[in-house]
């Protein structure tokens, strides 16, 4: 099984006929992915390279196309306005990947999908790769950035095994995914939350459903300085989780009030260490990854392969 996304998922791309959005667009489809058509302002009626339909708004996209997923690939002055635009068109998955979205402008977001009339929208990122449900004879759904070649599904993996991976770091996602899958080890679901100090789905967000899901043997969890999520997860992992669970948390060495590299990575006002965090879900009774490069063989110990 999967969290999120399967094969049945029908994308759509917001800012399809940009370059970006163009190009991932593409990937996705030739991942497997069901894309089923784009939204561009003014170029409702055209058709992208690939002869998908490009629509004036989401609300059109949907209508037509029965979209239940978008990626954004909007430029930062106007993603917000794209995400909140997808959830009231009724899509349940949006995927921002837009990097650089004033605070301001997410605080705003996060306010309006808090509503009641908003629950039904799950929200990744934004500044994220955003999330893969690896497939097997292109049965699978991939929307974003993520390189879809490195990941297997459990029937590929030689172990016949399958974890869950959710990382606030892209790169990291694509590490812990090439060392699972070299040890035979196959993904369920991998999700990119991103590195955003205001975004959609956290940690326990996605352990949840983890948790649930039957064909999901553990999880990899990627955590960075900053915020307090990994610790809400330590909590969640103590009291709830049934799984197995390999923890890294990036920026040891970052110095108080430095932000390093995402724009939520950065300790202030005495909270958001990496000690604190990776004293809090050993405590939860994580298997602790010391550096990247333990992420694959610290799993496959947790697994007892």
């Amino acid at each position: 099984m999967s969290i999120l996304v399967d094969k049945n998922t029908k994308l759509i791309c917001q800012g399809i006929t940009g370059k970006a959005g163009q190009f991932h667009t593409t990937q996705c489809l030739k991942y497997g992915t069901q894309v089923v058509g784009g939204v561009t302002p003014n170029k409702g009626g055209q058709t992208d390279e690939n002869g998908l339909p490009v629509f004036n708004t989401c609300y059109q996209a949907v209508q037509e196309t029965g979209a239940n997923a978008t990626m954004i690939f909007v430029p930062p002055p106007f993603a917000a306005d794209a995400i909140l635009e997808a959830a009231d068109a009724g899509i349940e998955l949006v995927v921002c990947i837009t990097e650089g979205i004033p605070v301001v402008d997410m605080m705003r977001v996060k306010r309006i999908l808090d509503l009641s009339n908003y629950k039904h929208v799950k929200l990744i990122g934004p500044n994220c790769p955003g999330v893969i449900t690896p497939g097997c004879n292109q049965d699978g759904c991939k929307i974003g950035i993520m390189p879809g070649y490195i990941h297997k599904c459990a029937r590929e993996a030689e172990t016949g095994r399958a974890i869950g991976i959710i990382s606030r770091s892209g790169t990291l996602t694509y590490e812990a995914v090439w060392q699972t899958s070299n040890l035979g080890i196959g993904q369920s679901t991998c999700v990119g939350i991103g590195g955003d100090p205001v975004r959609g789905l956290n940690f326990v967000d996605c352990l949840i459903p983890f948790n649930a899901d039957n064909e999901t043997d553990g999880v990899i969890m990627i955590g960075e300085i900053g915020g307090a999520d990994e610790e809400k997860a330590a909590e969640f992992i103590k009291n709830h989780m049934q799984k197995p669970v390999t923890a890294f948390i990036a920026g040891r060495t970052a110095p108080p009030g430095r932000r390093m590299g995402h724009a939520g990575a950065i300790i202030s006002g005495g909270e958001g260490g990496a000690e604190s965090k990776i004293n809090a879900l050993r405590d939860a009774g994580c298997h602790i990854a010391e550096s990247p490069a333990d992420l694959g063989s610290t799993m496959a110990r947790a697994l007892g392969i």
